[in-house]
């Protein structure tokens, strides 16, 4: 595991263009999970919805942005956009909490939702990306609705899409909490205790220290919402 139990990889935005004429990725939202984007290269930004309201974020080399659970989120690449994205509660995200922004029937509709959020080979590096642009671009239409929506009755009008998105995820939930039990949850633990051991003047721990790297990604090119991913996964649960 990563320190603190995050997850980092790298994301190569895309830069077809969607429905709404802007390259870029899936407008989506995370349940549980807060996500930061360092901007490694290129020009873009990030579009959010939340109870503030639509804002677009200025992204260039160097910045640094983060979001809390909730907000939905939309890469737009106007130049070359390439990010380290890190995440909270490793294995989470990999583990489906996101919910992809799109239109209410098919947010209603557990199977629809399932067949279109669907890519071959669950999007494997080498896979055809049509299938992930046709994701983006039904997230984009929704988004578009959703944004209509919040600008016509205000912030209450996201409740619907959260409890649609909650209803679409609630079956998982319980898988969600063992991983953060194992991942983040006990990556502080273990931080507590080794609190807990310095207090009572015992430097034992620090015996063990280690050293750890990995010399490239676990894999790369994988389809992703925003873009092609490259990602790390240790493979030590101590990492």
């Amino acid at each position: 595991m990563l320190p603190g139990g995050v997850g980092i990889s790298r994301l190569c935005v895309y830069d077809t263009t969607a429905p709404d004429g802007l390259p870029g990725g899936s407008p989506h939202i995370h349940l549980a999970c807060t996500e930061a984007y360092v901007v490694t290269g290129g020009r873009g930004a990030v579009q959010t919805l939340s109870s503030a309201g639509f804002a677009e974020h200025e992204l260039s080399a160097g910045t640094v942005l983060w979001f809390t659970p909730g907000t939905v989120h939309r890469l737009v690449n106007r130049d070359g956009l390439n990010l380290v994205v890190i995440m909270a509660n490793t294995g989470l995200p990999e583990a489906g909490d996101a919910v992809l922004t799109f239109p209410r029937q098919v947010l209603a509709d557990p199977d629809a939702y399932a067949r279109a959020t669907a890519l071959p080979d669950g999007g494997a590096p080498g896979t055809d990306p049509l299938a992930a642009y046709r994701r983006r671009d039904l997230a984009i239409t929704g988004f578009g609705e959703l944004i209509a929506l919040v600008e016509r009755d205000g912030p209450a009008a996201l409740a619907d899409f959260h409890r649609a998105a909650l209803a679409l995820k609630r079956s998982q939930l319980a898988a969600w909490r063992t991983r953060w039990q194992d991942g983040a949850l006990a990556a502080a633990q273990r931080t507590g205790a080794q609190l807990d051991a310095l207090a009572a003047g015992d430097p034992a721990h620090l015996a063990d220290a280690a050293v750890h790297a990995m010399p490239g990604p676990t894999e790369t090119g994988r389809l992703g919402m925003c873009g092609l991913l490259d990602t790390y996964r240790p493979q030590s649960p101590m990492e």
